[in-house]
């Protein structure tokens, strides 16, 4: 059943803010991934060409329900972004380099 406005009953629509400063968006190169048993932390990270040390740009922390469904939803974009501007290539799999977070007893 609909309301006059169109939307299912029982639906909720959310209003979302966007400031400027978010809107910009952050510049993203690699992602590394852990995991709990109750949460996905997904961090951003810059890699510049030639630097030794790459910087963490975000960290996102969601549940593993969540994290299924961005999962879902990146996989439903990806194809429609191959149906209108052609196949993704991807050059020979993950970038080979030495990772440290600097925690203390890494080299």
């Amino acid at each position: 059943m609909q309301d006059d406005n169109g939307q299912k009953k029982g639906d909720q629509q959310i209003n979302v803010e966007l400031s400027e400063e978010v809107a910009e968006g952050v510049y993203s190169n690699l992602a590394m991934i852990a995991h709990s048993n109750s949460e996905f932390v997904i961090d951003f990270i810059r890699l510049m060409p030639g630097v030794p040390k790459a910087k963490v740009k975000s960290r996102i922390i969601v549940t593993p329900d969540h994290a299924k469904r961005l999962l879902s939803a990146l996989k439903d974009n990806i194809e429609k972004y191959e149906a209108a501007f052609g196949k993704i290539n991807q050059s020979g799999g993950a970038p080979q380099f030495p990772i440290s977070f600097g925690t203390p007893g890494e080299a």
